[in-house]
Order: C-alpha cells, then structure tokens, then sequence
C-alpha cells in the first residue's frame, strides 16, 4: 500500500520545530518520499485521479510550491499531460523577476499540489501568487494532510481541501 510505503520512507520520531512554529513529536520528511520513483509515480497516479474527479471545469494547469511540490507536479504533469507552474517562495532578483515560472493565463483553471499540509500557509501563499496571475484555484490536493487545520484554513480562504492521504493513513496517531 502507497501509504505504508510512504510512512517507512518519510517517518521520522523525535523532536521537531514545523513550519507552522509548532513542535511535534513526529516529522514526515518530503524529500524521503518524494525523491523515490517507487513512491514518486504511484503518487503520481493518486493525484492523476483526484484532479480528474474535480468539479469546477476541466483542468488547464497544475502548480506546485517551491521546493517541495516540483516533483509532485511534475511527476503528476507527465501522468496527466497537463501543463505546469511552479511557484517560488519569491520574486527572482534578477533574469526575468518572477514568481511564476511557466505559463498562467487569466481564467485559467489551475491544481495546486501540495506535499504536507499542517497549517496549510504556504499552500495559502501559493494559491495567493496564483490569484494575482488571474488564475482560477479549482482545488488544493496535499499528498498527506497532518490534521493540524489546513482543511479549516482552506474553507475560511473559500479554497477546496483534499488530500490523497491523512496521517492516520500512515499509522500515525499522536
């Protein structure tokens, strides 16, 4: 099952500061499973799904944050043919100075793929960048979300929340 198989890649025990500020005795580490084409394309075949069950339209584009959700969007753009964004965490200083690095046209209806969802801030920040671009954010879809208030923080946002696994899912129940 992809779940165990992420959960033996990516679980690690001990004392962790998150993102959020918050610490947890537990740390799911992206890179552990998003770096393995045994995890990577199957991952790739859940969000291929997902986006397909979506209402809103046909998807145009997927996105995915720096730095975490570049292979997952990319992994899941070769799957479904869609195009890609990604988004860096902030303007280039130099070259071209953008935050978007593909193309976005207005209107155009978009999937961010997230990795780990605790908070769900920087998908929010994301979904942010993309909205400025005129782009219509149909959904969030996290790999894992740890069910510490992303989802409670999409609906405020008026941002659809799903994610293809939770942290139960993994065996994790603290």
């Amino acid at each position: 099952m992809l779940a165990s198989a992420i959960a033996k890649a990516a679980l690690l025990r001990g004392e962790f500061v998150l993102r959020s500020g918050r610490t947890s005795r537990y740390y799911l580490d992206k890179y552990l499973f998003s770096t393995r084409p045994e995890v990577l394309g199957p991952l790739s075949e859940f969000f291929a799904e997902a986006i397909h069950g979506l209402p809103g339209g046909p998807v145009q584009r997927l996105a995915g944050a720096e730095l975490g959700g570049i292979p997952l969007v990319t992994a899941t753009s070769l799957k479904t043919g869609l195009p890609c964004i990604f988004i860096r965490n902030k303007k280039k200083d130099y070259g071209t100075a953008k935050q978007l690095e593909g193309v976005v046209n207005p209107g155009d209806r978009v999937v961010l793929l997230e990795d780990i969802a605790t908070t769900g801030g920087q998908a929010l920040e994301a979904v942010e960048v993309l909205r400025e671009a005129g782009a219509n954010v149909l959904a969030v879809i996290a790999t894992i979300d740890r069910l510490e208030g992303a989802r409670e923080n999409m609906d405020k946002a008026g941002v659809p929340f799903h994610s293809l696994f939770t942290k139960r899912d993994l065996g994790i129940d603290e």
